[in-house]
């Protein structure tokens, strides 16, 4: 029993560091958009808590791969912010392609919000297989 429980302290560490890193990313991520995700989930807009939740699902993927290959908890912070900001800079690109994004979203259209989470979604997968440090 008591060598099953040997790694209990380095999980215990690397999941409050990523609970403590979704944390920060849904503020800092909620912060850098246009709208108020939270406020439109509490109105029931569809649309925004699917952008939100594939955002969420695309910054995970690649958090989860930064737990796996970390040698450290340095490098599990530090590839958690890369993947942090590549949910920002997806944000952003997008938003060059779709200039009213944040409007449509609120407005509850899905075709911004399922573009907005897929993109960032794949942009996880991306940022996740490279991660092999």
């Amino acid at each position: 029993m008591a060598n099953s429980l040997a790694g209990l302290p380095d999980f215990l560490i690397f999941f409050v560091l990523a609970v403590a890193l979704v944390g920060l990313y849904l503020a800092i991520y909620t912060l850098a958009t246009m709208h108020n995700e939270f406020a439109l989930i509490r109105e029931n807009v569809i649309s925004a808590a699917t952008a939100l939740g594939f955002s969420l699902v695309g910054f995970a993927l690649p958090l989860a791969s930064a737990i796996v290959h970390a040698q450290t908890i340095v490098d599990c912070l530090v590839w958690g912010l890369v993947a942090l900001a590549v949910q920002i800079v997806v944000y952003w690109l997008v938003r060059i392609v779709m200039p009213n994004l944040s409007q449509r979203i609120a407005a509850g259209e899905m075709a911004a919000a399922l573009f907005l989470g897929a993109s960032s979604l794949s942009a996880g997968i991306i940022n996740a297989a490279a991660m092999t440090f």
